[in-house]
């Protein structure tokens, strides 16, 4: 099935057109439509409930209108309805950053929550992409445009953690939130690969381009 994008508030550079493909079926969050026309695309739904920029004119059954008061972010709403829509990837732009260090907080939540329902999930901008590791399970990461490679314990606390082809290898190692033991770290000479594990508790990974 094709990829769903969910494109957030937060405004994204052109540049990330890249990343999109012809398939991919586009939820826009609020504000996030505006960052349809930065990436020249359109969205297929828009969800939110339009607190940050008015609801903009378009087929009303492509438009779902949320309450100002709910439990669920505009974003996690829109995770959900990707869920419901079957799709197994879904790729989140506009998520990081900007002036509401919450929000971005709350989107690596609603990562994290979709990797859970079996969905794979990544955040990405211009300078970093964000996936996850689950419990029992083993990623590899091919050496791409990234940099740095770094790993933090998303529920607060993993162990039996592997991480393979880095500079700085881990071996069975605990980390922790208080602890940033997997920050910054590299791919090993002549590494084309880096392989991550974790015998519990999930991990979020960040890949980063060099400075």
């Amino acid at each position: 099935m094709s990829r769903c994008v969910i494109l957030s508030a937060c405004p994204v550079q052109p540049e990330l057109k890249r990343l999109l493909r012809s398939d991919d079926f586009i939820i826009a969050c609020d504000a996030g439509y505006r960052n349809c026309v930065r990436l020249g695309c359109k969205p297929d739904i828009i969800v939110g409930d339009f607190d940050s920029a008015p609801c903009p004119q378009q087929d009303t059954d492509d438009i779902v209108v949320l309450p100002h008061v709910k439990d669920d972010t505009d974003t996690e709403y829109a995770a959900k309805l990707a869920a419901q829509k079957g799709f197994d990837e879904v790729l989140l732009l506009g998520a990081l950053g900007g002036r509401r260090v919450e929000h971005t907080l709350a989107n690596l939540c609603t990562g994290l929550g979709l990797e859970q329902r079996g969905i794979r999930a990544a955040l990405q901008d211009e300078r970093s992409r964000i996936t996850f590791v689950l419990p029992g399970e083993s990623r590899s990461y091919p050496r791409e445009e990234f940099f740095y490679f770094s790993a933090f314990p998303m529920e607060g606390h993993a162990e039996g953690v592997y991480e393979k082809g880095s500079f700085y290898e881990l071996e069975d190692a605990v980390l922790t939130a208080g602890y940033p033991l997997g920050v910054s770290n590299e791919y090993a000479e002549g590494s084309s690969c880096i392989t991550i594990s974790t015998r519990q508790g999930a991990l979020v990974v960040v890949e980063t381009i060099a400075d």
